[in-house]
C-alpha cells in the first residue's frame, strides 16, 4: 500500500491507540502526508512535542528537565531523529502525568 493510499481516519485512530492519548496535530499532518506536501510527521515526533506541552514548558525548560540539550529536542520535534526507547517511554509517563516533569528537575 503507497502512502497515497491509506483512510487518514483509520492510521489516525490507530496511531493514537498505539500511543495511548489524543494527538491534536495528527489530522493534518496526515492528509499532508498522503499529499506529498509538507513534513512527515511520525508518531515520535508529535509524542515529543505533546509531552513538552501538556505540562507548558518551553523546549529550553523541558529539554533541561529531562537533560537532553535543547538542539537534540529541537531535532526530535522536528522529526530529524527520533528519541531512544528509554525516552519514549519516559515521554509517556510525562504526557500521562504531566506533573513528573517538576520531580526530574528536583536536584
Amino acid at each position: 500500500m503507497g502512502i497515497r493510499k491509506f483512510d487518514v481516519e483509520k492510521v489516525a485512530t490507530a496511531i493514537e491507540a498505539d500511543a495511548g492519548d489524543v494527538l491534536p496535530d495528527l489530522r493534518q499532518a496526515l492528509p499532508e502526508a498522503k499529499a506529498g506536501i509538507g513534513r512527515v510527521t511520525t508518531p515520535e515526533r508529535l509524542l515529543v512535542r505533546q509531552a513538552r506541552e501538556k505540562p507548558g514548558l518551553t523546549q529550553a525548560a523541558f529539554a533541561d528537565c529531562i537533560e537532553t540539550p535543547v538542539a537534540t529536542l529541537r531535532d526530535w520535534e522536528q522529526g530529524r531523529f527520533a528519541p531512544p526507547g528509554g525516552v519514549l517511554c519516559l515521554l509517556r509517563l510525562i504526557i500521562k502525568h504531566p506533573e513528573l516533569s517538576q520531580e526530574l528537575n528536583v536536584a
